[in-house]
């Protein structure tokens, strides 16, 4: 006797729906919300680029056009002098003497001011009673802006009169005090005070949203191993910052390279140019001495050193980072 197999139909694993055919209706529609969603993204971008293009691109392209003439500034630049106002750069004294600022003011940030954001961010973070006041009262100056910061401490070291003179001879160190801003021997170190008060409140809120991500129960767990708070410290919360802190090296060192409102407004890069960054020399000579050709160029090298730092640091130190954002995004959508 023999018998049919009849396969079940309710058995077949589910298909999906069918495909819809190329001319039918259901895939018309579906031609349509794409294409209506593509039009959307579209609206929405172009105003963005156009802004983009005119208020960012455009300028940046006549900076790079300018730097290759001597310029005043009125009409269009007609008197072509090729690459002499770069050559002019590296001859240009106060040029060099802005590079050199610069490398300190890095040199002084990376050293000082972000090991002590990073100490207040760790005591912030532990159950302190006020601590939310601590944090706004610390992350306040960053919220001032620039122009008020320079106009502030202007008056606190003002030689001989300001605040800060009156406070040292209150305590009786009178001779502490002195020019501050006017002296070529103390203008550095005191504008790295006043940049430092600015920001520091910055990078310490950038740590202790850091701090939030590291997992509690680490750190108990090396707590009952007997491990102390520096080991805790070194060996648990500072890995697992590292992510956080080469980001705030990186705005640290592009905010010095770019530093100009603050000098500005505090001493307009004087006395005798030794507080002068790039920034202001390119004011000066843009705006007050009127070679937007030789301003120009020194834009360009400013936005030469910026992209070479910031592509070098992306591709050595940021590296470990990117890749890993990577890799989740990919994990994630797939």
């Amino acid at each position: 006797m023999t018998s049919t197999f009849l396969p079940d139909k309710r058995s077949r694993p589910d298909s999906g729906p069918p495909e819809a055919a190329p001319g039918s209706a259901s895939a018309r529609g579906r031609a349509g919300r794409r294409a209506r969603h593509w039009l959307t993204a579209v609206a929405f971008q172009v105003p963005a680029l156009v802004l983009f293009g005119v208020l960012v691109l455009l300028p940046m392209l006549f900076a790079l056009y300018a730097a290759f003439f001597r310029w005043g500034g009125f009409g269009m630049p007609e008197d072509y002098v090729g690459g002499d106002n770069f050559t002019r750069l590296l001859q240009d004294p106060v040029f060099l003497g802005d590079l050199w600022r610069c490398l300190v003011l890095v040199l002084l940030s990376l050293a000082l001011q972000l090991p002590f954001a990073l100490a207040l961010a760790v005591a912030l973070n532990q159950r302190i009673r006020g601590r939310a006041v601590y944090r706004m009262l610390f992350f306040a100056p960053y919220v001032l802006s620039e122009a008020i910061t320079g106009v502030l401490f202007g008056m606190i070291f003002a030689p001989d009169d300001g605040l800060a003179d009156h406070v040292l001879g209150a305590v009786g160190l009178d001779g502490v005090g002195g020019q501050w801003f006017a002296d070529t021997d103390t203008v550095m170190a005191t504008l790295f005070l006043v940049m430092t008060w600015k920001y520091f409140g910055f990078h310490m809120m950038l740590y202790l949203a850091g701090l939030q991500s590291v997992p509690a129960e680490l750190t108990e767990a090396a707590l009952i191993d007997g491990a102390g708070p520096w080991q805790r410290f070194r060996h648990i919360t500072l890995p697992l910052l590292a992510p956080t802190l080469r980001i705030s090296v990186f705005l640290s060192v592009i905010g010095s390279i770019q530093l100009f409102d603050l000098v500005w407004v505090t001493t307009a890069g004087g006395p005798d140019h030794h507080s002068e960054t790039m920034a202001v020399t390119m004011f000066q000579y843009g705006f007050k001495r009127y070679q937007v050709g030789y301003a120009s160029a020194i834009s360009v090298a400013m936005f030469a050193i910026s992209l070479v730092f910031a592509l070098a640091y992306q591709r050595f130190v940021l590296r470990r980072d990117l890749e890993g954002a990577t890799t989740t995004l990919r994990g994630g959508g797939s």
